[in-house]
């Protein structure tokens, strides 16, 4: 079954720390989101393999954007 990564405010993508193919562990950092000055870590909310990533850094992104899928 297939997890959508997402984040829960508007700010912009840093940092992508994995690609498509990778193994994740649950509460891994797989991204780092700055919003409001701060910048804050996306963990995987389910372990897997990452199937695929729909951002890079440098991207804007909205509440709820689906960062990546893990599988």
């Amino acid at each position: 079954m297939a997890t959508s990564v997402t984040v829960p405010m508007v700010g912009k993508i840093v940092a992508v720390i994995v690609k498509a193919g990778d193994k994740v562990k649950e509460n891994d950092q797989v991204a780092t989101l700055e919003a409001m000055k701060m910048e804050m870590p996306v963990v995987a909310p389910v372990g897997g393999s990452v199937k695929e990533v729909n951002v890079k850094a440098g991207d804007e992104v909205t509440a709820d954007t689906v960062l990546m899928v893990i599988g």
